[in-house]
């Protein structure tokens, strides 16, 4: 089954994802810093900007695809989940900047309430499910030949 909304949510998430990662690059060939942050703030931000996505995004797409699956695509998710991106987008713009940070701010506010929303609505879905068990199904052996 094609989960449209997660695709391309984490398709979204995955391009946002090698743009830090390669401002976390740039930086380090800029000011010649093999591991670490060189004890440059600029570069702490950076490395922090890029591991804080790579920290709340898999639990924000775990949850988008386990309830696309359980309901289908549906305008809600698609809703979610451009939240979801538009305040990472505010986290990576807004953790540069000198504190305190408005963007920052919203991004990790923001980031907290798509997780809060998408796990009641996941939990709502299982407990409105009826559970039914596994079909067994028989195996019919072909006519000898």
């Amino acid at each position: 089954m094609i989960l449209p909304v997660t695709l391309v949510i984490a398709a979204a998430t995955g391009l946002i994802n090698v743009w830090l990662a390669l401002g976390v690059g740039r930086n380090r060939v800029s000011n010649k810093i093999n591991l670490g942050d060189g004890g440059e703030a600029a570069m702490t931000a950076k490395i922090r900007a890029h591991g804080n996505l790579t920290e709340y995004a898999p639990t924000v797409l775990i949850l988008m695809a386990l309830i696309e699956l359980a309901r289908g695509p549906s305008l809600w998710l698609w809703i979610v989940g451009v939240v979801f991106i538009l305040v990472r987008l505010a986290h990576a713009f807004g953790i540069v900047r000198p504190a305190p940070s408005v963007l920052r701010m919203v991004g990790a506010l923001g980031t907290w309430a798509v997780i809060l929303v998408l796990a009641v609505w996941a939990l709502t879905i299982s407990y409105q499910a009826e559970w039914t068990p596994p079909v067994k199904t028989m195996q019919i052996a072909p006519p000898a030949a």
